[in-house]
């Protein structure tokens, strides 16, 4: 059974950040575990053609996750998320930043907090995310490269890969 759901992308220029609700057809847990288990995470965290390949991920407060959306032509987008606070099932947040594969911060980008909120109603749930920008032009910056478009298209992986 498909349940069409829409994404919900935001953006709140007054607070240099973005808001996303998404809800999915899925228990909460179902929905946790997607997006804090790293072979679950490495199947829909990335837009197609390109693949989500997580070299690390200690999911833990103070833990961090480095990983590269990998293209059909070689090309390699490194990114980490270091977790700032975690509340299994309902809450985490991270700071996240490009880098190389080494860790080394990429300074043409900034970073970004995210705040990810997880709530099930009638065996639907609804993941809230925020995420808060240094500024304006630092938002833009990500728009203009197509964060809304991939994002998007990443929620729907997640899913279809939850129906399965």
């Amino acid at each position: 059974m498909t349940t069409s759901m829409m994404t919900d992308f935001t953006i709140d220029r007054e607070n240099s950040s973005v808001k996303v609700v998404r809800s999915f057809a899925a228990s909460q847990d179902d929905v946790w575990a997607a997006w804090t288990e790293q072979e679950l995470l490495d199947q829909w965290w990335a837009p197609r053609p390109f693949k989500s390949v997580t070299k690390k991920m200690e999911f833990r407060e103070g833990g961090r996750r480095l990983y590269a959306m990998k293209g059909p032509n070689g090309e390699e987008h490194w990114a980490l998320a270091d977790y700032t606070s975690i509340t299994p099932k309902s809450n985490f947040q991270y700071q996240d930043a490009f880098c190389d594969e080494e860790e080394n911060i990429n300074p043409d980008f900034s970073s970004s907090k995210w705040n990810v909120d997880f709530s099930e109603s009638n065996g639907i749930t609804t993941v809230f995310v925020t995420i808060k920008h240094e500024n304006m032009e630092d938002l833009e910056k990500i728009i203009s490269l197509g964060f809304k478009e991939g994002f998007t298209a990443t929620l729907e992986y997640l899913s279809e890969m939850l129906e399965k």
